[in-house]
């Protein structure tokens, strides 16, 4: 086998997997973690529920230039998506014991109106599996992961609202 072969055999190899580890996450749904909110109140994730209504989960963290404006872009648009739709944002941040610090003024500081989760040892973030921040999931009714995007690009904001608008169907 050349090495041509064998390079895109192993990318071949390595991103069915990738999907197929992504597709065993949305077919479990949210993993039932402890994580802790900005006033140290306790949160088990396998709770989390909308009453019937979409969630999105977005994994960000203060260090990370796309996760905020992401989450900034969605922010002008949140309430005429809540009243539209009656979707909810968990904001999970995955800053570690050294910036965490940092998570409670900058969401102070943008007025966001979304709960904020703290996941300071990542481990939510593996068991979702998150590679790296951003990355939004999209969450129906029922419970069940129906979307998942990784990175932020302007305008990703209304590719995730076509989604949430699509649960209403």
């Amino acid at each position: 086998m050349n090495k041509l072969s064998l390079i895109l055999t192993t990318t071949f190899m390595t991103l069915f997997l990738i999907t197929n580890a992504q597709e065993g996450v949305f077919e479990k749904g949210i993993p039932d973690m402890q994580l802790k909110d900005t006033e140290g109140k306790t949160i088990q994730t396998g709770e989390l529920e909308n009453d019937g209504k979409p969630m999105i989960i977005s994994f960000w963290a203060t260090w990370c230039t796309p996760c905020k404006k992401e989450l900034n872009a969605i922010h002008d648009m949140y309430i005429d998506w809540q009243d539209e739709t009656g979707v909810r944002l968990v904001a999970v941040s995955v800053d570690d014991q050294r910036t965490a610090s940092r998570v409670v003024p900058y969401v102070d500081s943008k007025a966001w109106e979304y709960e904020i989760l703290l996941d300071p040892n990542g481990d939510f973030k593996r068991a979702m599996g998150v590679n790296n921040v951003p990355h939004t999931f999209l969450v129906d009714g029922n419970g069940k992961i129906v979307y998942s995007h990784n990175n932020y690009a302007p305008g990703d904001e209304y590719e995730l609202y076509d989604e949430i608008l699509k649960l209403k169907e």
